[in-house]
């Protein structure tokens, strides 16, 4: 089985899709494949699908979407596969469970990518950091789960996945300033901060990246916006690691300057206490 869920929900076996078109099926099989091999509690699926206000039938018709789900499993298996859909999607005491391998779901690689990118970083590994971060993100097919419905349960799930994403974003831009690679990343950051547009971390690489770009007024151009952003819709200053940025760039503090050697903080901690 192969499960996609940083993107559109994708679960196929031997090619074969066994996605349901229906909402509140669909919710089940994304929750259990965020979580391959482990019993998931019958109130907790009942939870994502009707929050609080759960229905007189609500153990009878969960039990009713899991036999769909292994109705189309039990097909795309087919008669010649060992074992059974009942042992693929299993019933345990007191929920159900996915009985696959976790590298079977792309959260899993993505997360060991992520996991060694991470170690390579701090490290003083950037070239590694950096090609293992890139290929964890290219994994990402869209916003995850983009095409389910989300209860409780699942909002959760996909907001975790989705700050991992930025803090990915933010970590392998770390490593790629520290490899001198400024003027290429411009126009990612230029985007990110649009998208992000109270996110300082961000804005601190923009601003460093086009300070090394020979574009310093443009640099201290962004800071100026953030601050005024910050102070009109939060009523707060920057916070003080991006002040002395900020600072720094205005004295042409040669420590923003791209230097040889392991340098293990990420840009935004640059200036930090």
């Amino acid at each position: 089985m192969k499960i996609q869920v940083l993107g559109p929900l994708s679960a196929e076996v031997n090619g074969a899709s066994i996605v349901p078109t229906a909402g509140k099926p669909r919710q089940i099989l994304a929750l259990l494949a965020l979580y391959p091999g482990r019993v998931m509690p019958v109130p907790t699926l009942m939870e994502e699908i009707w929050g609080t206000n759960l229905p007189q039938s609500a153990l009878t018709t969960l039990q009713t979407y899991i036999l769909q789900l292994r109705r189309r499993l039990g097909t795309a298996m087919g008669p010649g596969t060992p074992g059974s859909a009942k042992d693929v999607l299993a019933t345990r005491h007191g929920g159900y469970l996915l009985q696959v391998q976790p590298q079977s779901v792309d959260v899993h690689e993505y997360e060991t990518l992520v996991s060694g990118g991470q170690s390579a970083f701090e490290a003083g590994d950037d070239e590694q950091a950096a090609d293992m971060l890139r290929k964890a993100l290219a994994i990402w097919q869209g916003p995850a789960l983009v095409d389910v419905r989300v209860g409780p349960i699942l909002e959760i799930e996909v907001m975790r996945l989705e700050e991992s994403r930025l803090v990915t974003v933010e970590r392998r831009i770390d490593a790629d300033l520290r490899l001198g690679r400024h003027t290429e990343l411009l126009a990612e950051l230029a985007e990110l901060i649009a998208r992000h547009p109270q996110h300082e971390g961000l804005h601190s690489q923009a601003m460093v990246a086009l300070y090394r770009s020979g574009r310093q007024a443009t640099g201290l151009d962004v800071y100026r916006r953030l601050r005024a952003r910050l102070i009109d819709e939060l009523g707060v200053e920057p916070s003080p690691q991006l002040q002395r940025l900020h600072q720094a760039m205005l004295t042409v503090d040669p420590a923003l300057d791209v230097v040889a050697g392991p340098r293990r903080v990420s840009t935004f901690d640059l200036y930090a206490a």
